[in-house]
């Protein structure tokens, strides 16, 4: 969403105009102002923005916002619903100004020291749910798991499995673990740092390794929309010259780690089936399965199979 340095002037209009016209700020009215607002500074989502905001700021449901529409809005909650709204319109991404985001139909923490989790990073939890579901007490690793999202919603998803989840960011696992304890699910998800397979390089074997990596090129990170640019942490974003820097050599870690039909499921950039398909084909002991691809027809989900 493009920047606007002059967000906060329009932001406060409406309150001017209510005293002249002696309209109440209503719920309804809010809202309707609001996602025209933000619809004129690049927002594509710009009525779900403005009812998540004001949810926020109301401490509601969001469906209780649409059986109150008649609801007067006091000076106090308004004023906050301003400020959020203006940093929405500089490019701020709303998951980290309200502070979750739903992932797999969890409700997650989510802060700038995390990336926040995307519908596409669902396939890579089908796929496990799929290919493990017939196996009692998987143990598995996910390697960069920054809010948790993905180690969380397998465990919660399959009623058996074991995690250890692993991140280079000490405040990243400090998020994870908050999302875990409030999810119940902390006694199945052991969190460690350290870069890719060290943590865990003399445990296992494992039944399954998973990971969404950094896998954007260097040189296409400043492309970027800003609410990715500008706000979301590069580390784990940033794939090296050609997205696979940490691609291929967790592949090639993830071999002695895995038992025997353990599998390996990686989320991929759209245009990086051929390249990581290749890394994969190179390792003797890893049998490629099809590329998984998403709702949009993708390449967003590689997975190969340990051989005996």
């Amino acid at each position: 969403m493009p920047r606007d340095t002059d967000a906060p002037r329009p932001v406060a209009a409406p309150d001017a105009q209510a005293h002249e016209t002696d309209e109440r700020w209503t719920v309804l009215r809010l809202l309707n102002w609001t996602a025209d607002y933000l619809k004129r500074r690049g927002s594509e989502s710009p009525r779900l923005d403005a009812e998540v905001l004001l949810a926020k700021v109301l401490g509601w449901p969001r469906v209780q916002l649409y059986t109150h529409f008649e609801e007067e809005i006091g000076e106090r909650p308004r004023a906050e619903f301003r400020d959020l709204v203006r940093r929405r319109a500089e490019g701020a991404p709303v998951a980290y100004l309200v502070g979750h985001k739903e992932f797999y139909s969890l409700p997650l923490t989510v802060s700038p020291a995390v990336l926040i989790p995307r519908p596409d990073s669902e396939f890579v939890v089908v796929e496990f749910l799929s290919l493990l579901k017939e196996t009692d007490a998987p143990t598995a690793v996910d390697v960069g798991t920054g809010s948790g999202n993905l180690a969380l919603a397998c465990t919660q998803q399959h009623k058996t499995a074991r995690f250890v989840a692993i991140d280079a960011s000490a405040d990243a696992l400090a998020v994870a673990r908050a999302n875990a304890e409030a999810l119940g699910l902390a006694d199945r998800v052991v969190f460690r740092e350290g870069n890719l397979l060290e943590p865990v390089a003399n445990e296992g074997p494992f039944d399954a390794i998973v990971s969404n990596p950094p896998y954007i090129p260097t040189d296409v990170i400043p492309t970027l929309e800003p609410g990715v640019r500008d706000y979301e942490p590069h580390r784990a974003l940033d794939g090296g010259p050609d997205g696979l820097r940490v691609v291929a050599p967790l592949i090639a870690a993830s071999v002695p780690l895995l038992k025997p039909g353990g599998h390996l499921i990686l989320e991929i950039g759209s245009d990086q089936e051929e390249p990581v398909r290749a890394l994969i084909a190179a390792q003797p002991l890893l049998k490629l399965a099809p590329t998984v691809r998403d709702h949009a027809n993708h390449p967003r989900v590689i997975r190969a199979t340990r051989l005996p």
